[in-house]
């Protein structure tokens, strides 16, 4: 079952793009943008990767954190996040499973796994879920809500 806007998100870990341990537990607290993508280095998910880099400083002055999720091993997301400066968290979800807490769903068929923009408020709530395959709309979105939670 997907999570939905006022679902409070549960406790995960994966590895990041440095082969640490991400617990989402420490980041209580504070306003997260979470998102979903299919694929490092493919032009949509660079396209949006890059938008959240570019607003990165905007995130931060909400007070919020921007993370990534991809199937991708950490291997490709650090050379991804090397290539393009990606200044934020990329987590590996080679076993889908945190796709498959989120509920995050494929795309084509599903061939594609889908692309989902989380915007979770310091209490842990999700305020915003927003569900297309346009990269660009992802950024604008995030941070209209996270204006509004403010």
């Amino acid at each position: 079952m997907a999570l939905k806007e006022g679902d409070f998100v549960p406790d995960f870990s994966a590895k990041t793009q440095d082969g640490e341990v991400f617990n989402w537990s420490e980041y209580k607290g504070k306003a997260i943008v979470i998102y979903f993508y299919p694929k490092d280095n493919t032009p949509g998910c660079t396209t949006q990767a890059c938008g959240f880099r570019d607003e990165y400083q905007d995130f931060k002055d909400l007070g919020a954190e921007v993370i990534g999720v991809s199937g991708d091993s950490e291997a490709s997301h650090e050379k991804f996040a090397e290539k393009y400066r990606i200044p934020f968290v990329l987590l590996s979800d080679g076993e889908k499973k945190i796709r498959k807490l989120f509920g995050v769903p494929t795309n084509l068929f599903g061939l594609i796994p889908g692309r989902v923009t989380y915007v979770v408020d310091a209490n842990g709530v999700i305020r915003m879920v927003f569900d297309s395959m346009k990269a660009k709309d992802h950024i604008q979105k995030a941070k209209e809500m996270l204006e509004q939670i403010k």
